[in-house]
């Protein structure tokens, strides 16, 4: 072997060696991830700051977040912010995660707390946000008679979002086939002083799952002074289960030939319509000349029940297109 290639035999073990020792060992054990308690001051913190955004969406995420991370979220700490915190839209947000805890099976007497906030409040902007706080939750399972007295309430706003609670609990929480909201949502309509507030609620829930103290309170209704509430009781009676269909269609039949708003008569129709079907129509045609304003909405009726249609919205539509044809 020459000189030459011994040499570079030399450095080409020189370099190796030192390849070697450059490599850290990975035998060594690496470094312990420590746990860490999640902070609600440090997330309320950060959410105060994220808050001031521009965007939506963005504003949104930090309610989910807030939410989701309530589980985790020590209670006490939880309950303590938003005991303290007078800020409308922070309230709203300590609010629904304190919900969030309920609607996933832990402490569902945090829901009172949120009911105490919504009714009590001497800021009605902070009863407003609490309240807005509990729609689409279980708060109806949780918090007795609120939304009697919610709807009740000094403030419009207030009013206003309770009536919202109740409508979308009983659209998306419960399909508007649990008896118990339903009941909840027409006891609260009832209670209520506020005309629109009525007509709001009784307009936009499901009664087919009502019980026999609801459709009675919903044919009292039809007595009102208020031409808009007697309207959505009518409506509210044509989705009425079938043990007090009978009752109903007589109740309004023999309203229809009393009543003088063409509102609640043109809403007493469709309900007649809703409850009977094509066995409807022979009612529908002895009312025809009731009131000669609305012979081609009785018509239109008539028609669109005479194709045998058995699906409501295939009926409404149906109706709709018969209508404007004319």
């Amino acid at each position: 072997m020459t000189r030459t290639s011994s040499f570079l035999r030399a450095l080409r073990l020189l370099a190796l060696s030192s390849l070697l020792l450059s490599v850290p060992s990975w035998s060594a054990p690496p470094p312990e991830l420590q746990p860490e308690t999640c902070s609600v001051e440090g997330l309320m913190d950060s959410i105060r700051r994220g808050l001031q955004s521009k965007s939506p969406a963005y504003r949104r995420y930090l309610r989910e977040l807030l939410k989701e991370s309530a589980v985790t979220l020590p209670e006490a700490q939880l309950r303590a912010a938003f005991e303290r915190e007078t800020e409308p839209v922070m309230v709203e947000h300590l609010a629904a995660a304190l919900a969030a805890k309920t609607d996933r099976g832990e402490s569902p007497g945090t829901l009172q707390l949120v009911a105490k906030r919504a009714l009590g409040d001497a800021d009605p902007a902070v009863r407003a946000a609490a309240t807005r706080a509990l729609r689409r939750t279980s708060a109806e399972e949780h918090t007795g008679d609120m939304y009697s007295r919610l709807v009740r309430d000094t403030s419009p706003q207030v009013r206003e979002e309770a009536a919202t609670n109740l409508i979308e609990d009983n659209q998306f929480v419960y399909a508007g086939m649990h008896g118990p909201s339903s009941d909840l949502a027409v006891a609260a309509a009832a209670a209520s002083h506020d005309a629109k507030v009525t007509a709001r609620i009784l307009g936009n829930i499901s009664t087919a799952a009502i019980g026999a103290g609801s459709a009675g309170a919903l044919h009292t209704l039809l007595g009102s002074d208020d031409a808009q509430v007697r309207a959505s009781a009518a409506t509210a009676l044509g989705g009425v289960p079938a043990s007090e269909m009978a009752r109903a269609r007589q109740t309004l039949g023999a309203l229809y030939r009393a009543e003088q708003d063409v509102g609640v008569r043109t809403a007493i129709l469709q309900s007649l319509a809703r409850l009977g079907f094509q066995g409807a129509v022979p009612e529908l045609r002895a009312l025809r000349s009731v009131d000669p304003r609305l012979v081609a909405e009785v018509d239109a009726w008539i028609g669109a029940l005479s194709t045998g249609l058995q699906e409501w919205s295939l009926l409404l539509r149906e109706k709709q297109r018969l209508r404007q044809a004319r």
